[in-house]
């Protein structure tokens, strides 16, 4: 039994968690509309509700926060593709899963797009600093090569395709289509936002990735 001593230290460890994620979310909505340049810790102070000190309190200087909010992106991402089972699927359809998560995720999360644009123009400066952001990403990049590795096992992937390869191959496919499609719907003429531009990109996002691994 709990003594309320206990209580309330559990209560502010509440407290202070809940006070995080408010930040966190505050920050991603500032970063991704402003980037890192034009964002200001005041606002993102004003959209958490909270002092701007607690900020520097828990994350320290701007650059710092912004790393704090890849990071929490990066592991949304990875935690959400958990839920595919990768590792026990059938090869087949593990490798369609993860093209159309992927595609979905993207779609759903256009904030991580534009925040992966600006740290690209920052020379990913800040995830070279992450020790965390590496582990998030190795186990993806294993199971993606053991479910390959399997599908040739069984004599319908062919050998020879790696894995990291693969998987920039999904990404890209989906994140220049999504990125830039502002500009490619002018150049082109077609609202490639449409519900049905939408399921047709997909459509061949999949046909594409499923032509490279499937033997002839």
């Amino acid at each position: 039994m709990s003594t309320p001593a206990t209580q309330l230290v559990e209560l502010r460890t509440r407290d202070a968690d809940r006070t995080q994620q408010e930040i966190l979310a505050a920050a991603m909505t500032e970063f991704s509309e402003r980037g890192l340049g034009g964002a200001r810790i005041d606002s993102i102070a004003e959209r958490a509700g909270v002092n701007k000190r607690l900020i520097y309190y828990y994350f320290g200087a701007k650059d710092d926060l912004f790393l704090a909010v890849l990071e929490q992106t990066y592991a949304d991402i990875r935690s959400a593709e958990q839920a595919l089972h990768l590792e026990t699927a059938n090869p087949v359809e593990a490798v369609r899963s993860l093209v159309a998560f992927t595609w979905s995720h993207y779609l759903e999360h256009p904030e991580f797009l534009t925040l992966l644009n600006s740290e690209n123009l920052h020379r990913a400066r800040h995830l070279k600093q992450s020790q965390r952001i590496r582990e998030m990403n190795s186990p993806l990049i294993q199971t993606l090569g053991d479910v390959l590795e399997r599908g040739r096992r069984d004599g319908v992937f062919r050998g020879g395709v790696d894995a990291v390869q693969l998987y920039i191959s999904i990404a890209a496919l989906a994140y220049f289509y999504l990125s830039n499609n502002h500009t490619l719907s002018t150049i082109f003429g077609r609202d490639l936002m449409s519900p049905k531009a939408l399921s047709e990109r997909l459509s061949h996002i999949t046909e594409v990735v499923m032509g490279y691994v499937l033997r002839d």
